[in-house]
Parts: structure tokens; sequence; C-alpha cells
């Protein structure tokens, strides 16, 4: 649904929205990536590396909804801090446009996830 939304942003030329959607949708697809354990980092010798066409490839790990509405929520939170921050400093526009996207991602609601 964030796609669809980012699309609909992108028509509108709202560039506010199309800005928090990005983020957002990359934060997402952040959570999204595997975790990697530093033993699989460490002491691999180069003629035991995978090789071949998708040796290297990993499943995502998969998302149920709530998973991504916790990365929404700590979205619209992170940008709330960082509004609070720059309100504390007299840099009023920045933080605007923070609340701004704040909002543009609390009006989503929990279906748009």
């Amino acid at each position: 649904m964030l796609r669809e939304r980012l699309t609909s942003a992108m028509k509108q030329r709202d560039a506010v929205s199309m800005r928090v959607l990005r983020s957002t949708i990359a934060a997402i697809e952040n959570a999204e990536a595997p975790s990697v354990d530093s033993e699989q980092l460490r002491g691999l010798a180069i003629e035991r590396s995978p090789h071949g066409v998708g040796a290297g490839e990993v499943d995502r790990v998969r998302l149920t909804a709530r998973d991504v509405r916790a990365v929404v929520r700590r979205e619209i939170d992170d940008r709330l801090a960082a509004a609070a921050s720059y309100e504390r400093t007299g840099r009023d526009d920045h933080a605007a446009q923070l609340r701004a996207e704040a909002a543009v991602l609390s009006d989503l609601g929990a279906s748009a996830v």
C-alpha cells in the first residue's frame, strides 16, 4: 500500500509525501534484510567461498503486518524526536518539515501497511 501511496504522491507532486514514503519504504526494506552472523564474516577462505550464479543469495526476512507497523511507528517517533530537537535549537523550519512528514505517516493508518 505504501508504494501505491508513493505513486499517488508522485502524480500529485507532493514532495513531503514522496520524501517520507521513500524513506519509510527503504526502512522496511532494511528491516527485511537478513541478519549476518559475525562468524559468517570471519575466516572464510576464498577457495571455500560460495561460487556460481545465485550462490551468495539469501532469502529476505518476511515481515508481518505488525512488524511493518512497528517500522512505520519508529519512523514517526524518530521524526517527532528530531523535530523537538530542532525546535530546541531554534530551527523551527526543519521541525515543521519533520512534523509534516510524521503527519503523512500517521495519516496512513494501520490499513495502509
